[in-house]
This record gives structure tokens, sequence and C-alpha cells, in this order.
């Protein structure tokens, strides 16, 4: 903070407050971008790496949201009031060690004694709700159509199909298209991976043998003096896949959860025969039909690994800052509310309907929403849900999904507009995804992106975060640059209580930093766009200028 700057407004503060009208206003000078400094080319330090996400792009040249410094210039001498952030995910370690003091409490609920004491329509829902009860994984939301449809359409050629029937079997060729072609990528990948393992596991014992060491270097292969055919061969084989990693024994690590991941999804999200909502006891098409789910938001594995995804989201956003463990999320002043109804596989869309209206309902002023499907039976109960946390003042910060798809033309769930762009509400914010490396390449290969369908971009690969039992790990995607924004989100209505929904959506999309340069999408050199024409706003948080913007707006 520049103390010259302050010295007026801050006498003015404490010896005028009444006449002043209230706080001192924070003077200070926006970040810009920096298309005209030269870059660093040295490589992240692990620190950095691990708090990229935090840094400030004009010091470090990092397409960072300016938090640190957000902290330390801004908000240093300020106190903010509790926010609730409800995080709908797959569930959330609510024990972790960075996470047990900022999971939020229904202090109107009395713990175990089998009532809903608030009468709010949950029993004993101390930390929010599971509204997948024991439901781990799940169809994609096309299989779920090919199932329902598929007996009454599958063999029948166009001709005979009537015309009330035609905007189902409309969805159904869509549906059995993208199944064939998923199935088949799955399948072909999960042979690929095998192959490779067969090939990888047997060289590196023999040479680890020979070497006297696991973690051997392409220098200790180049130094094997003599080798045999067989060794040559090996010494090719492992030569290459340290092209991916630091060690083999790394190598073999990824493609040992690339071949658990493929045979995963073969087992649930294409599975055509078993029913995995079953155990739950409801009509997922039935809309008045809720009472489903228990309180034990952290899920029904014993190792917590079910909620991974949703225990990483919340440490971006809430994290405990400065307690000496493991990283700092963005938010001080937060309350986790856990809502978990996002399965391993699509989501049903009266889960998140009501996941919405409980949030809302019970409290939170944001919600976190890192997840999507390009299918949706049932868009109506979501968007109404969206409506009403609108009408409740509650920011919904949504993830834009990784597929690389410019989603303007494209409808995916959930989301705020229909394919006219049209918006139903003004409280719902789609985020992108942003790399670590500032320039041409900046925005994630994976990352959706879309001028009238995408909002603002946020840090969203190799994000450092919490993970369940203690532990931690770095993940990537726009369901890591959602919560980043959601985290600043979250502070924006901590400090400054007075800013509805609205206001902050346009904060974050207003106050960004924006860039001259084009970048690459989808890690496709040949595709390249202004960085300031694949989104509404042109711009990345920044929550320094979020914070100055909103401060000037309150007032």
């Amino acid at each position: 903070m520049n103390m010259k700057k302050m010295i007026l407004p801050a006498l003015c503060s404490s010896l005028l407050l009444v006449a002043c009208g209230g706080p001192a206003p924070l003077v200070s000078t926006p970040i810009g971008n920096i298309d005209a400094v030269p870059l660093k080319v040295e490589p992240l330090t692990e620190a950095q790496m691990k708090a990229w996400g935090a840094a400030d792009l004009v010091a470090d040249t990092i397409p960072g949201m300016s938090v640190d410094k957000a902290y330390a210039e801004l908000l240093n001498k300020k106190k903010g009031q509790t926010v609730i952030v409800a995080v709908i995910d797959s569930g959330t370690d609510i024990e972790h060690e960075d996470l047990d003091d900022v999971i939020w409490v229904n202090k109107d609920e009395i713990p175990n004694n089998g009532k809903d004491d608030d009468n709010n329509g949950y029993v004993d829902d101390i930390h929010g709700w599971n509204f997948l009860g024991d439901i781990i994984g799940e169809n994609m939301e096309y299989v779920r159509y090919l199932r329902k449809l598929g007996p009454k359409f599958e063999g029948k050629s166009e001709a005979a199909i009537s015309a009330a029937d035609r905007a189902d079997y409309a969805i159904y060729k869509k549906a059995k298209a993208e199944y064939d072609k998923e199935l088949a990528d799955v399948q072909g990948n999960l042979t690929r991976y095998n192959s490779i393992l067969g090939q990888v596991k047997p060289a590196h014992e023999a040479i680890a043998k020979r070497l006297g060491k696991e973690d051997y270097n392409a220098k200790d292969l180049q130094g094997i003096s003599n080798p045999d055919p067989a060794t040559q061969q090996q010494i090719g084989i492992l030569s290459q896949m340290l092209n991916y990693a630091d060690t083999v024994p790394d190598v073999i690590e990824q493609l040992e959860g690339g071949i658990e991941y493929f045979s995963g999804r073969l087992e649930t999200h294409f599975n055509m025969t078993e029913d995995f909502r079953g155990v739950l006891g409801d009509n997922p098409d039935d809309w008045n039909d809720k009472s489903y789910g228990n309180n034990d938001v952290d899920g029904p594995s014993e190792d917590k690994e079910d909620v991974s995804h949703g225990t990483h989201v919340a440490g971006i956003i809430a994290a405990e800052r400065n307690n000496g463990l493991g990283m700092n999320g963005v938010a001080n002043n937060v309350e986790i509310m856990v809502l978990r109804a996002v399965p391993d596989g699509d989501e049903y869309d009266k889960d998140i309907a009501l996941a919405i209206r409980y949030a809302a309902d019970n409290g939170a002023k944001v919600i976190n929403t890192s997840f999507g499907k390009y299918y949706s039976p049932h868009p109506e109960w979501v968007w109404d849900a969206i409506k009403y946390a609108a009408s409740k003042d509650v920011l919904i910060v949504n993830a834009a999904g990784n597929e690389a798809f410019d989603l303007d033309g494209i409808q995916v769930y959930p989301n705020d507009q229909e394919l006219d762009g049209s918006e139903i509400a003004n409280n719902f914010i789609t985020i992108g995804a942003l790399h670590h490396d500032y320039g041409s390449e900046m925005v994630a290969t994976f990352s959706n992106y879309g001028n009238t369908s995408v909002d603002v971009f946020a840090p969203g690969t190799k994000i450092w975060s919490t993970m369940p039992n203690n532990t931690y790990e770095y993940q990537q995607g726009t369901s890591m640059a959602a919560p980043a924004a959601a985290g600043v989100a979250a502070v924006i209505r901590s400090y400054y209580p007075s800013l509805t929904a609205a206001q902050v959506k346009d904060i974050l999309m207003k106050s960004g930093l924006s860039s001259s340069q084009n970048v690459v999408l989808g890690g496709d050199s040949s595709n390249a766009q202004a960085f300031g024409e694949i989104s509404k706003s042109g711009n990345m948080v920044n929550m320094y200028n979020a914070i100055l913007m909103a401060d000037k707006m309150a007032r």
C-alpha cells in the first residue's frame, strides 16, 4: 500500500469518521498487464509452483491472481465477516488438517439425534448433505439416455420413427455416436497403457538390477558399457520414458494410474447394466421425490479417495491461511458447506438443483460448481435453482470444462444461458483455466473457452491443494480455476458484504487483467486467438484489482 497517498484518508478515518462517511477508501493503482515487460524465462521453483495462483503478474510475470499482494497491501488492516461457501462436489475430507477449522457447522441442528431440528428437510445435516448416499461410480449422462431410449429405438431406421418420437430419437442417435466413440477411445487407451507397461516394467527391473538403483537417469543409461541387443532395446525404451517423468518408477506409477482410471471408466461410466442409483431408493426423474441421501459428507469409502476432487477444490478456496501447514487457501473468513452431489461419472440434475437450493436456504453466499456435462434430461430444474439462488443473493462460480471446446454454440450444463446467449440470471459466472507460463501458452491446453459462454479466466494448471488424509497434491482443470475465482468472490463478500452477487460477478470480470497476447487454444499452435476474444470479459481474475474496485463500489 502506498502510505504517502493514505495519510490523509487515514487521518480522516481516525479523527473525523462520521464526517468522512465511514472507513478510509483504499487508494492505490490497479495492476495493469505486462505485455511490454520482458518475461522471466527461468522455470518456477517448487515453492513458486505450489503457490503460483497467488503470484503477482507484475512482480513475478506469472499470471496468478495477486492474492498475497492484496492481503499484504490492501487487507492487512481490515476485518471481514464470515462467509459461507458451498462446495457442490464429490464430498470433502472434513477432518483434513488444513480444512477442519473452516468447515461449516449448522448450529441449528443437534448432532446425531435423528431429528430435523431446524426443520429444513434434512436430518442431522451438521456440515451439509450427501445427495449420493453410498454411490461412488456412475454412468455418463449419454449412457443413461441409451439405457432409457435404446429399447425403444435400437435397430430402427429413421423412416420408422414417428413424428412424436423424433426429438427423443435425435438424442438417442447423438448419445449412441458419443458412446461408441468414447468407449472405443477408452478401450484403445487401456490397451496401449497395458502394452507400454508390459514393456517398461521388465526393462526397468533388468536395468535397475544392473545399475544397482531404481532412480537412475538418462545419463546413467547412456553410461552402460557394452550393452547386448536386449539391453540396448531396454535402454531405448527407458530413455524414451524419461521424457515424461523424472524417474522410471514415476512413469510406471503414471501408467498404472492410467490403467486403473480407464478400467474404472469401463466398469462405471459405460456400464449398460448396473443400477448405480438403486441404492438411494429415489426416482431421479421425479422432482417431488426428495427424501434421500444422508449427512455423510465425506463419503462412504474408508480411505476417502472418493472425495479427493471435492477436498482439492475446498482447499483452493479456504485452506487455513498462515498456519504453517501445506498451503494457503485464497480466502480467509470462510466456512465450507459440503454438498456431496457429484459422483465419478455424470451428476443427476435433481441432485444439483437440490444442492443449490440447500446452499441458498442455509446461508451460503458463494457456491462453487466444478463439474459439468453436455446432456441434461431436466435442465429446467437446475435453471430454476440458479434463479432461486439469485433471489437469495447467492453467487455461483462454475467451471467451464476441460475439452478445449469453444462453448459458443455448444450447450453445456450447468449454465445460465441457452444457445441464443440470453442469460437466465445475473448470479452465475463461468471460469476458464490459465497456465502458469504468461504469454502465448497461458491458456491451459484443456480449457474450454468462448466469447459469450466463458466469463473470465483463473489459474487452473498444476494447482497444489489439499487431498484426503492430510495429504496434498497437484491437480489441474477448470475444476481448479473455478474455486480460485470463488475464493476471490468470498473475500469480496467478506470485506464488502453490502455488495450483491451480481456486483461481485461484475467486479470479478471487469477488474481482471487483460492481455494483447495471441494465445494457443487446445494445445494446437494453428488455433490461436487474441486472449481478449476468448471470454466475455477478455480478462483473468485479479484479487488486488478486485478489492480496489469493490472498495470503490461499496461507497
